[in-house]
């Protein structure tokens, strides 16, 4: 039996992870450790552990970072009141937020200055969820999938609009907004697509892979959004079993029994050498023709923070 790989393109780090992850790398080089960073500065095991040899020290909350230290907000971004706590607390602050999660927060705030209701389609304590509801929380509700669009209420039906988390299932976000669209016709749609161009670039590569392999790997950590959703995906369009990993160790040999075809992604916070230690386990097991299917191409690049730019000129 011949048996190949299907290597998903893109893949891996998008813009926005890897903006944050040099923003930590240099910092540590510009200012020295230890380099604070509020929660995980992206969602992937291998990365924050990588940053902790480097120096960097994670923290859950605010209150964590001793008084005057330097912290750098994760990608996933961070609502008014940690800037407020920061500022209380003398810390010299680093904003790595996603400049596309940013374009949601403005989003939110204008609405809301407008008066409108805001749905905002994801899943329940993400941080990213917690950043932007906590921009106009008076005015945004929670609507945690299609089934949830039972318990929204609104103080009027002519002034709606929904918003979205930016690491969300394309299909399962258009799923909730036709039902909201069912019981509020005049809601309104955000300005621009919130879910972000990487999540939804590799959904597209995933369902063309998944649609010929018997099995999809996504390499992933398992509070990554876009990695768990990715797995779903695969699921949905073809694959007859999808499993995510942070390692190739985690890959178990039954996975791969009768299996001609095997399908391997990445979410958009795992660097690529992760990758290439699962195409090295698959060949041991004989996957040993790799194809790489390119589905869109990506050139996205974003500039780094502009705290950590000013003081990289005046090194």
């Amino acid at each position: 039996m011949t048996r190949r790989v299907l290597l998903a393109k893109p893949r891996g780090y998008c813009a926005g992870v890897d903006r944050a992850v040099q923003t930590v790398e240099l910092a540590l080089q510009r200012y020295g450790a230890p380099i604070y960073v509020r929660k995980q500065i992206v969602h992937n095991v291998h990365v924050v552990k990588t940053l902790e040899e480097q120096g960097a020290v994670f923290v859950e909350e605010t209150e964590d970072v001793p008084e005057g230290a330097i912290v750098v907000f994760s990608a996933h971004g961070v609502a008014p009141v940690v800037h407020e706590e920061a500022a209380g607390l003398s810390l010299r602050t680093i904003d790595a937020t996603c400049p596309l999660v940013t374009k949601v927060h403005k989003e939110a705030k204008r609405f809301a200055t407008d008066d409108y209701d805001i749905l905002l389609i994801g899943h329940d304590g993400h941080e990213e969820v917690v950043g932007t509801s906590g921009e106009a929380p008076e005015h945004i509700q929670l609507v945690d999938g299609p089934a949830d669009v039972a318990n929204v209420e609104v103080r009027d039906p002519e002034k709606v609009v929904w918003l979205s988390q930016t690491t969300l299932s394309v299909d399962e976000t258009n799923a909730t907004v036709e039902a909201l669209r069912a019981r509020f016709p005049k809601l309104i749609d955000p300005p621009s697509d919130d879910i972000c161009y990487a999540t939804q670039n590799r959904q597209v590569a995933v369902k063309e892979i998944a649609a010929e392999a018997q099995l999809v790997i996504v390499v992933g950590s398992e509070n990554s959004s876009n990695s768990k959703r990715l797995v779903e995906v695969a699921k949905d369009h073809g694959a007859d079993a999808s499993y995510l990993v942070d390692y190739a160790e985690h890959i178990d040999p039954a996975w791969l029994e009768g299996v001609a075809t095997v399908g391997v992604t990445s979410g958009a916070s795992v660097p690529d050498e992760l990758v290439h230690g699962v195409l090295d386990r698959l060949a041991e097991h004989g996957f040993d023709t790799v194809e790489e299917v390119e589905s869109v191409r990506e050139r996205m690049v974003f500039a780094l923070p502009h705290e950590l730019r000013r003081d990289l000129r005046s090194a």
